[in-house]
């Protein structure tokens, strides 16, 4: 069983920061895909940053420049640093992850998700 459960949402002014946490727990044999992506009241989920094993990063072109992902892969835990944001960044925040267990059985895994609210 592999399980994934996020922190660090809530309200925030414009212009400000957050940072969401993402933790691995479970029969883990190694993560090659962790990220977030987001849905905001009537839209799709979309993408919003991920890193693989090796650290190379992808971003939308929506917040690159003001979210920083990265990952502690001693402890299976990602981490999206979020500055400058935007009334528009509002959504819930879900963490993703592309995980082989144990048995050598590969699967996506989600998160529950985190509100992040962008408001004055």
């Amino acid at each position: 069983q592999v399980q994934l459960v996020e922190s660090g949402g809530g309200l925030v002014q414009p212009g400000g920061s957050l940072r969401l946490s993402c933790a691995a727990s479970g029969s883990i044999f190694s993560i090659y895909i962790m990220g977030w992506h987001r849905q905001a009241p009537g839209k799709q989920r979309e993408l919003v940053a991920t890193i693989n094993s090796g650290g190379s990063t992808v971003y939308a072109d929506s917040v690159k420049g003001r979210f920083t992902i990265s990952r502690d892969n001693v402890n299976n835990t990602a981490y999206l640093q979020m500055n400058s944001l935007k009334p528009g960044d509002t959504a819930v925040y879900y963490c993703y992850a592309w995980i082989v267990d144990r048995q050598g059985v590969s699967n996506d895994y989600w998160g529950q998700g985190t509100q992040v609210t962008v408001s004055s």
